[in-house]
């Protein structure tokens, strides 16, 4: 298990450490200064997971992690300052699969990446899941209607999935959150909106004017099966 830890601050990058070599006993940890020397260890490296904080000097988080993206799928975690949820919204929309809001305990973060992992590393699952004309390769994160096909992110898959699980019920955000990632947090259904707006893109004939996942405003999405 290897983990890269993109971060300028020698007090964070100790702190992310000491809390995953004591919480997390044979992870091997690379640190990297900046935006530049990360992207470069990346496609040096190949970690298992990427810590990335926002405010680097030079090509900050949001350009290492669009750099990242062109050539790797490895799991982003961003490192963000608490009430900064439009950094959280541009992260991911950026490619970012997760995010830990500072301060953050090391029992926190040790929760965040194992559960990020477990997303990357889930055991197969060969049947895919249907609803009308929308299907659900998870294994391969695959999702067809129609003559249509798109790759989603992990993410993206276990709220399709959940989604359609639930078909014609209203999942709140909360659900959603306890789902991808274990526990609900205050940002959670900022973040849940960026991944519903990929998906509608994927998926929708009109994204605008979506007919598949629909929204209860205040309180989560639900999923009409595509005739």
């Amino acid at each position: 298990m290897k983990v890269l830890v993109i971060e300028d601050d020698p007090d964070v990058a100790e702190f992310i450490t000491l809390a995953l070599g004591i919480g997390w006993p044979g992870v091997e940890i690379e640190l990297a200064e900046s935006g530049e020397k990360g992207v470069e260890l990346v496609g040096k490296n190949h970690p298992d997971v990427v810590t990335v904080d926002l405010g680097l000097p030079g090509m900050n988080g949001f350009e290492a992690i669009k750099s990242i993206r062109t050539f790797s799928r490895v799991p982003i975690i961003v490192l963000t300052v608490r009430g900064e949820e439009r950094d959280i919204v541009r992260g991911l929309e950026l490619g970012a699969d997760e995010y830990v809001v500072k301060p953050f305990g090391q029992m926190e973060l040790i929760a965040r990446i194992r559960a990020l992992m477990r997303r990357h590393q889930a055991p197969p699952d060969d049947a895919p899941v249907v609803c009308g004309r929308l299907s659900l390769d998870f294994t391969k994160r695959i999702a067809r209607i129609g003559v249509k096909e798109a790759i989603l992110t992990s993410t993206e898959a276990i709220i399709l999935k959940h989604l359609i699980s639930k078909e014609g019920v209203i999942v709140p955000h909360a659900a959603l959150a306890e789902r991808i990632w274990g526990a609900s947090y205050p940002e959670a259904a900022d973040a849940i909106k960026v991944h519903i707006r990929h998906l509608r893109e994927k998926i929708e004939d009109n994204p605008g004017n979506p007919r598949i996942i629909l929204t209860r405003f205040g309180v989560g999405y639900f999923l009409v099966k595509p005739g």
